[in-house]
């Protein structure tokens, strides 16, 4: 089973303060209302773009998500 993009990000959870991946995984992790479940890119880039924290670029949720389907597609 495909895990989700938030399960994949958490894995960069605690990393330096200098890593825009660890940073934004921990600004994900503590925004209670990002789609924990899902998979899709264009789901989850309208909400990187509309609700998102500031701290969670889009141009840094492009490359994750880059990785994202490297690792699971």
């Amino acid at each position: 089973m495909k895990r989700s993009f938030y399960q994949f990000v958490l894995s960069f959870r605690g990393g330096a303060k200098e890593d825009s991946f660890a940073v934004f995984a921990e600004y994900m992790f503590n925004d209670l209302s990002f789609p924990k479940d899902e998979t899709s890119f264009d789901t989850l880039s309208r909400y990187i773009e509309d609700k998102a924290d500031p701290n969670m670029p889009s141009v840094v949720f492009d490359e994750l998500y880059q990785l994202y389907e490297e690792r699971f597609n």
